[in-house]
């Protein structure tokens, strides 16, 4: 890259994946970043054995416990070419494997709805799922009280873009705007949270849009866009209960984004620890 590099932003201090679409992810040491984003990050997804659409905690009214579920990859590194096995755990504390014949069928189970865990077809252009959103009464929404249908980019199972990165400056910002809340990492899924510089507060992730941000050495994110936020945050998790507020006072004070999305311009190795710069 010809870009020069301004002073530093600020410091990875977590990163996470998910590596089954809307269960809990794991957090992680190190990470490998590729085109499509983390390596084993929404690698897998459950299929709606009725009407082909993929399971999605957006839409808990038909999904209400997926956040009851976990999900682990079996090999930590998820170095490989292929998608590496998945393990989940269940609401009962029972361990299943992708890697097991019943599967499925042990996960619709413990849904109640017929399911086939499903690997992502990254590089299949033709693919596209299909997946389902509740939009909760709330002022400042696009909808309200509804469910709306949307397309997953083409050959994953993500929402939108392929890494999402959050700030502590936006979380402390929401927490100050709405004390009584937990506004946890948990509950945003990002994929990166970076501290900023201690000289910087409020949503500071803003104004990195359309800009490269280095982290370490190796990577290169394009910041492409913010991040609007769903009904997923208000959802009840281990040690975090249901709280409609989330959502709402991050409507109230961000139009209801809470983090940026990004592409990768150039992948590699990251860690908690690395700097984060953006380009001149």
């Amino acid at each position: 890259m010809t870009n020069t590099m301004q002073n530093p932003i600020g410091a990875v201090v977590s990163l996470w994946r998910y590596p089954v679409k809307s269960m809990l992810g794991e957090e992680l040491h190190t990470a490998q970043l590729r085109d499509h984003g983390l390596v084993g990050d929404r690698a897998y997804a459950l299929l709606d054995s009725t009407d082909g659409k993929v399971s999605t905690a957006k839409n808990p009214r038909k999904w209400p416990n997926l956040f009851a579920f976990g999900a682990t990859l079996l090999e930590p590194s998820a170095s490989s070419a292929q998608v590496p096995p998945v393990c989940i755990t269940l609401p009962d504390g029972g361990i299943v494997t992708s890697e097991q014949s019943d599967c499925s069928q042990t996960l619709s189970k413990a849904l109640h709805r017929q399911v086939t865990l499903a690997a992502n077809a990254r590089g299949a252009a033709e693919w596209t799922a299909q997946a389902e959103e509740y939009w909760p009464d709330m002022e400042g929404l696009d909808h309200r009280d509804t469910v709306t249908d949307f397309a997953l980019p083409a050959g994953t199972f993500f929402d939108c873009a392929t890494v999402h990165l959050l700030t502590t400056a936006t979380l402390n910002r929401l927490r100050h705007s709405h004390p009584q809340g937990r506004f946890e990492v948990q509950r945003f899924r990002p994929n990166i949270v970076v501290d900023p510089v201690a000289s910087a507060a409020g949503f500071v992730e803003n104004a990195w849009i359309g800009q490269t941000l280095a982290i370490g050495d190796e990577v290169r994110l394009r910041i492409t866009g913010p991040c609007g936020r769903c009904v997923m945050t208000t959802l009840a998790q281990p040690e975090l209960p249901k709280d409609s507020e989330i959502l709402r006072t991050a409507v109230r004070h961000n139009q209801g984004q809470v983090g940026v999305y990004a592409a990768v311009e150039r992948g590699g190795t990251i860690r908690p620890g690395d700097r984060a710069m953006l380009a001149a």
